[in-house]
This record gives C-alpha cells, structure tokens and sequence, in this order.
C-alpha cells in the first residue's frame, strides 16, 4: 500500500479519518507546502508481558536451592523433595 501525502490542512480536517486509518497499518505522511515534515502512523504494540511482584522469576534468590548435579547413578529430585526443600517437612 503507497504512502500517502496530506497537505496540513487537509490533515486537520480530516484528523478522525486519518486516525483511523492509521490504527488500521496505514501510514501518512503529512506535509508543508508539498514537503514531508511528518508521519502518522499506527503507535507500537506493546509486547513486554507484566509479571506481578511475587512471580517466583523475579525472586529467584528466594527460591533457589544451592547445590550440585546429581552425579551418575544418583537420583533426580522429585516433587515431592523439591516440596521439603522449599517448604520444610510436613
């Protein structure tokens, strides 16, 4: 789709409607005298996806167990010993 070329005062007559074309992806850019001085356009999404303040992924220090890799032979964690870790014995 061509960018399209709006004079200042037709871009202040028709503000709502341009408007709306730009949230739809279209960009316009707006011009002086047949010069481009600016662009309207649609505003970036956001993609940051907010965590609240207890996520365990912002308090890491808080559930982290020190310790080392089970070496061969030895057992992996289960649940339920990743439980008593974190939480004490029942």
């Amino acid at each position: 789709m061509p960018n399209e070329i709006v004079n200042i005062h037709a871009a202040k007559t028709q503000l709502s409607q341009l408007i709306k074309r730009a949230e739809r992806g279209e960009r316009i850019t707006i011009a002086r005298n047949g010069k481009p001085v600016a662009q309207l356009g649609p505003a970036p999404r956001s993609r940051r996806i907010v965590l609240p303040p207890d996520d365990p992924l912002l308090n890491l220090e808080t559930f982290a167990v020190a310790g080392t890799k089970p070496s061969r032979g030895s057992k992996k964690l289960s649940n339920d010993d990743i439980d008593r870790i974190l939480y004490g014995e029942p």
